[in-house]
């Protein structure tokens, strides 16, 4: 800044914001200003050899701590305000990220691999380039990650892979701007930072990520297995595919036409023999968790049994305690209890329920209702046990799916309600007829249709199956 002499010709003085009142007098200001060696303050251009003459104008450089928080104009007005010796500014600027930018871009071109369109800026705090200059890169500062962001805005918004590793990152919401900024980006390396909470990951679910990087963070202790860790993380990122360098299982989604519409009615038999034969490979797989990539986040289910058979005396005790029969449930708690809401409550009584295998063969679907925003339908048929107590008993059920558009992810379920009960003997000589082995060589005895009716009475008591039943 350039301040100008008085006009009456007599000494000054020149305002320090940052000093301590002066109490000894103009003499001790002046011998303070001359010993100052540039401290928040530098004269220069004032005075010719060292003597006595003075000139029109001083040269001073004055350092305003934080001062990148203020508006500029605002912040130039309020020292004019204060400072008693009129002053005209020559230059403002911000001393950190002026040099970062100037610098970083050609640094950051140096770590860009076009060819995978991938950026590595992995401890770039250390980066020769600009430790030479310097500049502490410290990307966990709004500062620095605002200027990294809007690089690869104007240079590189095809960005599809970023390492961002290494960088003592404690919050993510200045690189969420980067949803909006590289709207391509698939794969994000923040391993060995400082993430204490999962929460911060709530700030890039706009990412379309199908590769992420978390290890040796903090937050990575916090989950109690690896399942649990990968349900939550997948929970924002729907469509990942490798966690932490590993291959994950390929995530339900129920793809469909447009993102924001329900398939037309003319594709509905094609569409929903795909949900319900990747549904239910999931569900008879022995580890239902993978289901949490297809329910919604608020998603509700019920069970039910009949109401005629005692559970005391019929094989469905095992899903009793979690039936929500209305008719019979007076208490209204109780009712709230049974239905389970969101979907970590959803599947996590799905995992509680008898390991099963349906017969697809024997599937019955109706669509009960179709909109531009809702598919609602219901998928009936068979399905045995395959351990517990009850092993290779056969069940009817019948099931009644509701689901939504959901963005990228096609469908969601947003409401599924299932009813269980006791296959009738016909169901159980006609469930997974498909799948009885092959008949052996020796003559085998046709039986009467009363005598199949026994086998069949005898084999739902006992348990075995017709086979084992008919010798």
């Amino acid at each position: 800044m350039n301040s100008g002499s008085p006009q009456d010709g007599s000494s000054h003085r020149r305002f320090n914001p940052y000093r301590w009142p002066n109490r000894r007098g103009d003499g001790q200001f002046d011998r303070d200003r001359r010993g100052a060696g540039g401290y928040r303050g530098e004269g220069g251009g004032g005075r010719e050899g060292g003597g006595g003459g003075k000139d029109k104008s001083s040269w001073y450089k004055m350092i305003i701590p934080y001062g990148r928080k203020y508006d500029k104009k605002w912040l130039l007005t309020a020292l004019q305000n204060l400072c008693s010796v009129p002053f005209t500014p020559v230059q403002v600027r911000d001393g950190g990220r002026g040099n970062f930018c100037n610098i970083s871009q050609q640094c950051m071109a140096k770590r860009f691999d076009g060819s995978q369109r991938a950026l590595d800026l992995n401890n770039i705090r250390t980066d020769p380039d600009l430790v030479s200059q310097n500049i502490r890169a410290i990307l966990s500062r709004k500062t620095f990650m605002d200027a990294v962001v809007k690089i690869i805005e104007e240079n590189i918004p095809e960005l599809v892979c970023l390492n961002l590793s290494n960088n003592k990152l404690y919050k993510l919401e200045d690189v969420a701007d980067l949803i909006s900024k590289a709207p391509h980006l698939k794969i994000l390396n923040l391993s060995h930072n400082e993430l204490k909470s999962e929460k911060e990951l709530d700030r890039l679910k706009g990412l379309k990520l199908v590769e992420l990087w978390l290890d040796r963070n903090p937050l990575c202790d916090q989950f109690k297995d690896q399942l649990t860790y990968i349900s939550a993380i997948r929970e924002r990122f729907p469509r990942l595919l490798k966690l932490d360098g590993h291959d994950l299982p390929p995530p339900i989604v129920f793809e469909v036409v447009s993102p924001t519409t329900t398939p037309p009615c003319k594709v509905w038999s094609v569409f929903i023999h795909r949900i319900t034969k990747r549904y239910y490979s999931v569900y008879d797989s022995g580890n239902r968790q993978p289901l949490l990539d297809a329910y919604h986040d608020g998603a509700s289910f019920s069970l039910s049994l009949p109401s005629s058979q005692n559970p005391n005396r019929c094989s469905l005790r095992e899903y009793h305690k979690d039936s929500r029969n209305i008719k019979r449930l007076k208490d209204p708690s109780t009712r709230f209890r049974l239905l389970k809401h969101t979907r970590l409550n959803v599947v996590a009584l799905l995992n509680e329920l008898p390991k099963t295998q349906h017969d697809s063969a024997s599937f019955n679907v109706d669509v009960n209702t179709y909109t531009t925003t809702l598919l609602s339908f219901t998928v009936s048929g068979m399905f045995k046990e395959v351990d517990g107590k009850s092993e290779d008993a056969v069940r009817a059920f019948s099931r009644v799916f509701i689901a939504v558009p959901a963005g990228i992810s096609g469908l969601c379920i947003v409401n599924d309600e299932l009813f269980v009960r006791i296959a009738t003997t016909e169901e159980i000589q006609h469930a997974f007829a498909a799948s009885a082995p092959t008949p052996s060589s020796s003559p085998v005895p046709t039986l009467t249709a009363p005598q199949q009716e026994m086998l069949s009475a005898f084999s739902l008591k006992s348990g075995m199956n017709l086979e084992w039943s008919q010798k």
